[in-house]
């Protein structure tokens, strides 16, 4: 069953980013337990929309996010924590996002809204925005796939707050 509003995140995930170069585990747990979250979810790094679009919306609201009362920004993607890390160096944002790697996609499996790609990626997660608030999903958009139709947006968390 496919996570929505008012559900409880998996606490159990556990993601990876780069801290000063390795790979270092973030529990779910950690993330969010106490916390006012927005996730960016995306279907893959470096990806012409996530690139273009659909993480940049998020980057440019930042202080916006912040003064609202969001303690994290996050995105999320199956990819590994490596690339997620260069993603946000090439962004410039890797110091005010958590970029968070999904690598063996357990978080979008375990909430319901991952999708298969085949040959071209496996498994990805659909893009999303999610506000989570101590765990808990307060307004959640997500699109069909990898579309960029409107959704996902961070506007649909602003509006939340």
């Amino acid at each position: 069953m496919a996570l929505k509003e008012g559900d409880m995140v998996p606490m159990d995930a556990v993601f990876s980013r780069l801290v000063d170069g390795k790979p270092t585990n973030v529990p779910a747990a950690d993330l969010f337990a106490g916390k006012k979250v927005a996730i960016c979810g995306v279907p893959g790094a470096m990806t012409p929309t996530c690139s273009e679009k659909h993480l940049p919306g998020f980057i440019a609201a930042l202080e916006e996010l912040k003064s609202k009362g969001v303690d994290t920004v996050a995105c999320i993607s199956v990819n590994d924590p490596f690339v997620m890390g260069a993603w946000g160096k090439k962004l410039e944002c890797d110091d005010k996002v958590m970029m968070l790697a999904d690598g063996g996609a357990n978080f979008a499996k375990a909430i319901g809204h991952e999708f298969d790609t085949k040959d071209f990626g496996g498994i990805r997660l659909k893009r999303l925005a999610m506000l989570v608030k101590d765990g808990v999903v307060q307004k959640l958009g997500v699109e069909d796939g990898g579309a960029f139709e409107g959704a996902s947006d961070v506007k649909t968390i602003l509006e939340a707050l």
